[in-house]
């Protein structure tokens, strides 16, 4: 589609590049994220990436909204279409069911299959890291094959744990800190996803690949401790896409 320039209040505007959760179509907005922030544009400010659109704030007094529009709809000509490349996969240790996973047990009967294949279903696919939002570190991620069909609860919990693993659809988030959450539980991470005591806080970024690796709750302790003495270090590997794995979609 062609992209839609959204007004949004007297300073900033929303690009929005398509309509669904798609990987081509959030690979055109990190596209144009990285060329606004190699090559920046004198008057902008911020730039928040989402699944299909990009939200640039500006200072109108500095570059008015037609201008804005025009020189980035030039950066965007000949870059339709984003380039096959390798992706770093990381892999995040998961602890399904019992008290970290609440919900799995109902997710998987509302699939109508056994725990054993939820859990297959659900790790053996590598996600997309889309975006990050809500909370610092909060990937939200997407996977494209064997869909889900269980969709957010009917009553979101007002509080959850951080390090919870929530799932809804071909989606599947990381959560960092405890908050509100409408999402189903099926298990929890020992690592820890946000922590500002790193110089780089985050264990997942946008445009980076995740792969759930099913550990026991033994494993699970053992890995909580190496994180707390800092010595556990996520294990990751590159991958190659193609352009058949870039035409699927996960429908919104």
């Amino acid at each position: 589609m062609e992209a839609k320039f959204l007004i949004a209040g007297d300073s900033a505007v929303s690009i929005q590049l398509g309509e669904e959760i798609s990987l081509e179509v959030n690979r055109l907005v990190r596209d144009l994220y990285t060329n606004l922030t190699e090559d920046p544009v004198e008057g902008i400010t911020e730039m928040v990436p989402t699944y299909a659109s990009l939200m640039v704030h500006y200072r109108p007094q500095v570059i008015g909204f037609k201008r804005l529009e025009e020189e980035i709809r030039k950066r965007m000509r000949g870059r339709e279409e984003a380039g096959s490349a390798a992706q770093l996969v990381k892999e995040i240790p998961i602890c399904y069911g019992g008290e970290l996973g609440p919900d799995l047990e109902d997710c998987a009967a509302y699939e109508n299959v056994s725990v054993e294949e939820f859990i297959r279903m659900h790790s053996e696919h590598e996600y997309y890291s889309c975006m990050l939002g809500f909370a610092p570190g909060h990937a939200y991620m997407a996977r494209f094959e064997e869909p889900f069909h269980f969709k957010r609860r009917e009553t979101p919990r007002v509080h959850i744990p951080g390090r919870s693993i929530v799932a809804q659809l071909n989606l599947s988030n990381l959560i960092p800190f405890g908050q509100p959450c409408g999402w189903n539980i099926v298990g929890g991470t020992p690592l820890d996803i946000c922590d500002y005591q790193k110089e780089d806080p985050f264990v997942v970024h946008a445009g980076e690949w995740v792969r759930y690796i099913p550990v026991t709750l033994r494993e699970y302790e053992t890995i909580r401790r190496d994180v707390e003495r800092g010595t556990y270090k996520v294990k990751s590997y590159l991958r190659r896409e193609d352009k058949a794995a870039r035409d699927q979609r996960v429908v919104k």
